[in-house]
């Protein structure tokens, strides 16, 4: 396959649509106005959980965070491969932990409509879930535990895609400075301008993948996209694979231990635009939530505190598809939290969509026009 293509976005999202075109044959640049990864890919605790994510039924959200699980092995495997850097992938588990009756009534049936999608999921409780997880706080009356569900290293994943990239040949211009415009060509093709660089950057097709930033994208795409920051503050702990054995999940925060003898704690949410600092109050959340769910974290001082803008939609749905009339723009943007999760299905859609090749009845949740035909009704 031939043809020039232009992503833009060095995030998680933008680094898999990139290598997915270059092992697909494009001739591929990668635009990224700051850093590689330095956004919701490099705060991210890198977890893939589509049972624990999605709790009430299976649209068609749930679906897709599915179908890119299953995506997974050979996707990881091909990375690894082309960049011989491991992303750290560990089929921990997860557990979703409760501390009170009340919030088991909807388990059952929660349980039954999973477990038809193939999560194998059982109810845990007493000395079973202390056998399973022995520093769990005594407070923890109940668990569902998910088998199928895993993680990877958020930084590492990001690192290895990168020199993936790097040996299928894609050009990448890191800091380039933000985007001044976009002219879509008549006749098919884009021209884009940024702060940094002296001269346009021209492609047959352009992949936007701009995380929070993509709303920019409006005035130049004449469409709607309602797709906002959400800071995620997060923080790690020294601690080891044994402490904290799967991904936990509370009402309150997550865990989930790694193999650099950290163990991550997230996340704390807020809207603050694009401001990207931490605050006591955020870390603070996270800190007390540790210390009650896991005694052994009491008195013991995080290592390190950071926060990434996470893009959200309105509606919570990613932007997937074509827009225009000659097709030339590609949208892979608002994943919120599920980025590192919707990386190879996104990879794959995105692939197919450069083929001709889009099954446009599975993207039509996630079209880049839903919120402009909204506006026009």
């Amino acid at each position: 396959m031939s043809g020039s293509v232009l992503v833009v976005g060095g995030g998680i999202i933008g680094l898999s649509c990139a290598f997915e075109a270059a092992r697909r044959g494009y001739k591929v640049t990668l635009l990224e106005p700051d850093r590689i990864g330095g956004q919701a890919s490099g705060a991210a605790a890198g977890m893939l959980a589509p049972f624990s994510e999605n709790t009430e039924q299976p649209d068609a959200f749930f679906q897709l965070c599915l179908s890119s699980l299953k995506q997974y092995p050979t996707w990881v495997n091909a990375v690894e491969q082309h960049s011989g850097i491991s992303v750290e992938w560990i089929n921990s588990g997860s557990l979703n932990v409760f501390q009170h009756e009340a919030d088991l009534l909807p388990v059952q049936s929660r349980l039954r409509w999973q477990n038809k999608w193939g999560a194998r999921a059982e109810f845990v409780e007493g000395s079973a879930l202390k056998g399973i997880e022995p520093n769990l706080s005594q407070e923890a009356i109940a668990a569902i535990y998910y088998p199928e569900e895993s993680h990877v290293y958020a930084p590492k994943l990001v690192e290895a895609l990168e020199m993936a990239c790097r040996n299928l040949g894609v050009t990448f211009f890191e800091r380039a400075g933000d985007i001044q415009s976009i002219e879509l060509i008549r006749g098919g093709g884009v021209s884009l301008l940024t702060s940094r660089l002296l001269e346009e950057v021209r492609a047959e097709r352009v992949i936007i993948c701009s995380g929070a930033w993509t709303g920019m994208y409006e005035k130049w795409l004449d469409i709607s996209i309602p797709i906002h920051p959400i800071r995620g503050q997060i923080c790690s702990y020294e601690g080891s694979l044994e402490e904290v054995r799967h991904m936990v999940f509370s009402s309150q925060a997550y865990w989930v231990g790694k193999k650099e003898g950290r163990i991550v704690c997230g996340a704390s949410e807020d809207v603050a635009g694009f401001e990207t600092s931490v605050t006591e109050r955020g870390i603070k959340r996270l800190i007390k939530s540790s210390e009650r769910w896991f005694p052994f974290f009491s008195g013991r001082q995080t290592v390190h505190q950071w926060a990434g803008l996470r893009p959200a939609t309105t509606d919570g749905l990613p932007l997937l598809g074509a827009v225009g009339e000659e097709k030339s723009v590609i949208m892979a943007a608002g994943h919120y939290r599920n980025g590192i999760l919707l990386s190879p299905i996104t990879a794959l859609l995105v692939g197919d969509l450069l083929d001709g090749r889009s099954q446009s009845a599975s993207l039509l949740p996630f079209s880049p026009y839903r919120f402009t035909y909204a506006c026009n009704n």
